[in-house]
C-alpha cells in the first residue's frame, strides 16, 4: 500500500490509467511524455523493479515508431502540397502567358495602325513636295528663259554703251584741244597763269567764307545773347515775384517830442550842463530850436543816435533831468540797446535760416537795423538780398544755403563805415575774414559793387541781388529835388576842371563818369583830372558811402569817302 501512495503523492497525474487514455484517443505524444514518467515512478517502488524497466524501454520504443510514423506522414502530406502548389502555379502560369499574348497582339495592332497612319501622312506630304517642286521647276524654268532673254538684252546695251564711249572719248579729246586752246588765250588775254588764277579765285572764296561765317556767327550770338537776356529776365521775375517785401521799408527817426517848452529848458539845464553832461555822455549832438514840441538828434552813428533818443525819452517821462540821471540813464540804455542789437542779429539770421555765425558778426547784423540807405533800411535790405540770391542760386542748381549766406552779409561793413577807413565793401570782406567765413562769402563782400574781377559765381548773384532789392519800386525814397541836386552838384564840380568835356552822374549819384578832350588832354593829365575830381568831391560833399569817378580819354578819327 505504500508504492502506490508514493506514486500517487511523486505524480500525482500520471497513472496507468491515465497512460492508457491517449492510446485509446490517438494521442501518441502523451505516450512519449508519460511511459517514462511512469518507467521513473515505477523505478521508486521497491516491488517494482522490472516494471520500471519495461516501462522505460517500452516507452521508448513506442515513441521511436511513433516519430517514423508522424515523419513518413508528413513526407505524404509535403508531396501532396508541393503537387497542389506545382499544379496552381501552372495554371497561373498560363493564364499570365495568355493575357500578355493578348496583350501583346492589341499593342501590336495599335502600333501597325499608328505607322500605317504616318505611312499615309508621309506619303501625302511627299505628294505635295512633288507637286511644290514640279511648279518650282516650271517657275525656274520660266526665270531661266527671262534671264536669257535680259542677257542678250544686256549684250545689246554694251554694244551701244562701247559705241557711246568711243564716241565721247572722241569728244573728249575735241574738248580738251578746245580747252586748252581757250586757256591759252585766257593767259593771253588776263596776262595770268593758270596757278595764278586759281590761287586768286581760292582767295575770293576764302574771303566770301569768312564774311558768311562772320555774319553766321554774328547771327548765332545775337540769338543767344537774347536767349540769356530772356531766361535770365525769366529767373530774376521768378525770384522776385517768390519774395513780397514791404514797398517802403521803416526808417529810423532823430527826433523827439517834448511835452511843453518848459521841458526843453530843462533839458538845457542851468548854464547848459544838463544838455553839455549828455552829450558828453551820448556823443551826439541835440540841437533846441523854436521848433514847438520837438528837439533834434543829430549825429553820424546811428546806434548812438537811437541811444540818445531812447535815453532822452526816458528823462523826459522821467522829469528829472541832472548830469547824474543823465548818465545813469544813458548807461541803463547802453546796456538795452546791446542786448536789443544782438537780438535783432539772431532774429535776422534766423529769418533768413544761417546758422553759426559769431557773436560779432550778429551784433553787427543788428546794428545794420538802426542804419539807412535812401530810406531803406539796410538790415530789412540785407535780408531781401539773401531770400533772392537764395531763389537765384536755387533756380541755377547751386548752393542756396551758401548763396543767402552770402546776401545776408554782403552789407555788413555799413555797420561800421563811419569808423573805419575805406568803403563797405573793403571793411565787411576785412571783417567776415577775421570771422573765418568762407572765401565765397568774403568775395561777395568785396565785389558786389563790380569793383573788382569777379571771382566766384556767388558775387555776380549777390550783385543781382541787391540791384533788384535796391531798384524795385518803393524800396527806396528820395525827393525829386535833392535827388536833382545831388546829380547837378556832381557834374558840376566834375565840369570845373580843365580838359572836362562832358560829365556823366550815373548809379544814383554814386559814380561819375566824365569824358576829357584828347587832343588837348594826354593820359598822364587825365589820372590827374580824375584824382583831382575825387579830391573835390570828398571836400565839398556830405554823401554816404563812396563815389567812383572814372575818366575816359578817347581818339576818334573820321574820313569821308568821295
Amino acid at each position: 500500500m505504500e508504492s502506490p501512495d508514493r506514486f500517487e503523492m511523486l505524480f500525482p497525474s500520471t497513472s496507468p490509467e491515465s497512460l492508457l487514455l491517449p492510446l485509446l484517443r490517438g494521442d501518441w505524444p502523451l505516450l512519449w511524455c508519460d511511459w517514462p514518467l511512469l518507467g521513473v515512478s515505477l523505478s521508486f517502488d521497491d516491488n517494482f523493479p522490472l516494471y520500471a524497466l519495461a516501462g522505460v524501454l517500452a516507452g521508448a520504443v513506442l515513441m521511436l515508431g511513433y516519430q517514423r510514423w508522424k515523419y513518413s506522414v508528413y513526407k505524404i502530406r509535403l508531396a501532396e502540397k508541393a503537387d497542389e502548389l506545382l499544379n496552381e502555379a501552372h495554371r497561373e502560369s498560363e493564364a499570365l502567358k495568355s493575357q500578355i499574348l493578348l496583350e501583346a497582339k492589341e499593342e501590336a495592332l495599335k502600333i501597325k495602325s499608328a505607322s500605317e497612319s504616318e505611312i499615309a501622312d508621309s506619303r501625302r506630304g511627299l505628294l505635295a513636295r512633288e507637286e511644290k517642286l514640279d511648279r518650282r521647276s516650271e517657275q525656274l524654268d520660266q526665270q531661266e528663259a527671262a534671264l536669257r532673254k535680259q542677257q542678250r538684252g544686256l549684250e545689246n546695251s554694251q554694244k551701244r554703251l562701247d559705241l557711246g564711249l568711243r564716241q565721247l572719248s572722241e569728244k573728249r579729246g575735241e574738248l580738251d584741244g578746245l580747252e586748252q586752246r581757250q586757256m591759252q588765250l585766257l593767259e593771253k588775254i588776263s596776262g595770268l597763269s593758270r596757278a595764278e588764277a586759281t590761287d586768286r579765285l581760292m582767295k575770293t572764296l576764302n574771303e566770301e567764307l569768312e564774311h558768311e561765317r562772320g555774319k553766321v556767327l554774328l547771327k548765332q550770338k545775337k540769338r543767344i545773347a537774347e536767349t540769356a537776356r530772356e531766361q535770365s529776365r525769366k529767373l530774376l521775375l521768378t525770384a522776385i515775384q517768390r519774395y513780397s517785401s514791404a514797398f517802403t521799408a521803416d526808417t529810423t527817426t532823430s527826433s523827439v517830442d517834448v511835452p511843453t517848452d518848459d521841458m526843453k529848458g530843462r533839458i538845457i539845464g542851468r548854464e547848459g550842463r544838463n544838455i553839455r553832461a549828455f552829450e558828453k555822455a551820448t556823443g551826439i549832438d541835440l540841437i533846441i530850436d523854436d521848433t514847438p514840441g520837438v528837439v533834434l538828434v543829430s549825429g553820424f552813428d546811428p546806434v548812438r543816435r537811437e541811444i540818445a533818443r531812447r535815453a532822452l525819452t526816458k528823462l523826459i517821462a522821467d522829469g528829472r533831468i541832472h548830469p547824474s540821471k543823465i548818465e545813469e540813464t544813458v548807461e541803463e540804455t547802453g546796456k538795452e540797446m546791446q542786448e536789443l542789437i544782438m537780438q535783432k542779429g539772431r532774429e535776422a539770421a534766423d529769418e533768413v535760416n544761417v546758422p553759426g555765425l559769431s557773436d560779432r558778426l550778429l551784433e553787427m547784423l543788428g546794428r545794420l537795423h538802426f542804419r539807412t540807405s535812401y530810406s531803406q533800411n539796410v538790415l530789412r535790405h540785407s535780408i531781401e538780398v539773401a531770400f533772392l540770391s537764395g531763389m537765384i542760386a536755387e533756380m541755377l542748381g547751386m548752393n542756396g544755403d551758401l548763396a543767402r549766406r552770402c546776401g545776408l552779409l554782403h552789407d555788413i561793413g555799413k555797420a561800421a563805415d563811419h569808423e573805419l577807413e575805406g568803403g563797405h565793401p573793403k571793411i565787411g570782406a576785412d571783417l567776415l575774414r577775421r570771422n573765418n567765413e568762407a572765401p565765397e562769402v568774403v568775395h561777395a563782400a568785396l565785389g558786389h559793387h563790380d569793383e573788382i574781377v569777379v571771382e566766384h559765381p556767388y558775387t555776380m548773384i549777390v550783385a543781382t541781388g541787391d540791384a533788384c532789392s535796391a531798384s524795385r519800386p518803393g524800396a527806396r525814397r528820395e525827393s525829386l529835388e535833392r535827388y536833382i541836386k545831388r546829380m547837378e552838384e556832381l557834374e558840376s564840380i566834375a565840369m570845373r576842371f580843365e580838359g572836362v568835356r562832358q560829365a556823366f552822374a550815373i548809379s544814383a549819384g554814386r559814380e561819375v563818369r566824365v569824358i576829357v578832350d584828347s587832343t588837348t588832354t594826354s593820359d598822364e593829365q587825365a589820372a590827374v583830372v580824375c584824382h583831382e575830381i575825387a579830391k573835390a568831391f570828398e571836400r565839398e560833399l556830405l554823401y554816404p558811402g563812396e563815389i567812383k569817378v572814372t575818366v575816359m580819354r578817347e581818339t576818334t578819327f573820321i574820313e569821308t569817302a568821295k
